[in-house]
């Protein structure tokens, strides 16, 4: 099979298409047909060994040779303890806990990853759901307690985990603020989004309005600014951003929700199939719906990869193992 490998930590030029074995399936694992995978910011993070943790289990070259975590694809053969996924079933699922590899022809999966993609929901939009929509419901839910009429401020709301998380927010009734850069807002408002602001034209610090809760998808300020944003017992949740962030979240977050009753929270990534499932069921509703920007062949996953990494994207970048390979 053909597969995007890459076999030290470097920049996209380190990622090689090469032919290599079909891999062989355990007991509890499924032989996927990868029809798309979507690109995600780890495989950025993970293709470079930065942040230094990145290289946990891998620290002078990759644990994994190929990267790709959210795939959608169909089940060509199952192992021995399979239960619940038979042979031509389409599937989709984060694999990012059982051994990556999506950016190939085929992967070997556990069957506990994987859900049934609905009918009608193409690869593409399948492979767009696993981590991004996860990580937004999680946000929002379970860290930020969404309640019906909060203010919510989603900064990088033009992104992957973004779009999710405005179309959840308005789910739960809240007046949603959308902050990205000029080319995304006119998308963010047709989505829903109540307010937009444009982060090349002015600062959302300095403009002096209060939240009920914050999900920060970038991280570019620092805690300090996103308490003084929140109003009394407001919620800010980290989803994604820079070690620096990351670490103030975690020594300086208890000591404010402590003192200033502001709860500051960090979200780990949790692959969860039960959250997976919510998500298609309100896809299939018609309430929740993958925004994909570009869709890349797997001869080009470096150049999807560098497009995501700019900060470009509106919405979630995919690789389509429909499309030829150049």
């Amino acid at each position: 099979m053909k597969a995007m490998i890459y076999d030290r930590y470097g920049m996209t030029d380190v990622l090689m298409l090469k032919e290599v074995k079909i891999p062989v399936i355990r007991d509890n694992e499924v032989l996927v047909k990868v029809h798309a995978v979507s690109v995600n910011s780890w495989d950025w993070d993970l293709l470079r060994g930065k942040p230094f943790l990145t290289r946990i289990g891998g620290l002078l070259k990759p644990k994994y040779k190929i990267l790709g975590a959210d795939i959608a694809g169909r089940v060509e053969a199952v192992g021995n303890g399979v239960k619940h996924l038979l042979p031509g079933d389409e599937v989709l699922g984060d694999i990012s806990w059982c051994g990556w590899g999506g950016y190939a022809e085929y992967v070997c999966v556990h069957e506990d990853a994987l859900s049934l993609k609905p009918p009608s929901m193409t690869f593409e939009q399948a492979a767009a759901i696993p981590q991004a929509a996860v990580l937004a419901l999680q946000g929002l839910r379970d860290k930020g307690h969404i309640q019906e009429g909060q203010t919510v401020l989603i900064n990088g709301a033009g992104g992957g985990v973004g779009t999710f998380a405005l179309q959840i927010a308005k789910l739960h009734g809240a007046v949603v603020t959308c902050v990205d850069n000029t080319d995304k807002l006119e998308m963010l408002k047709t989505m829903g989004a109540d307010h937009v602001i444009d982060y090349t034209q002015e600062d959302f610090v300095q403009k002096g309005i209060l939240y009920d809760l914050i999900l920060d998808v970038v991280g570019n300020r620092s805690i300090f600014n996103y308490k003084d944003l929140l109003k009394p017992k407001g919620t800010y949740v980290m989803v994604g951003g820079p070690m620096s962030l990351i670490s103030q979240v975690l020594f300086l977050g208890p000591v404010i929700s402590k003192m200033e009753k502001k709860n500051m929270k960090l979200l780990v990534h949790k692959p969860n199939k039960s959250d997976q499932n919510i998500l298609l069921d309100l896809f299939v509703q018609g309430t929740v719906q993958p925004v994909i920007d570009k869709s890349y062949p797997l001869s080009q996953v470096a150049d999807a990869i560098e497009y995501l990494s700019e900060g470009k994207a509106q919405g979630k970048v995919v690789i389509s193992l429909e499309q030829k390979i150049l």
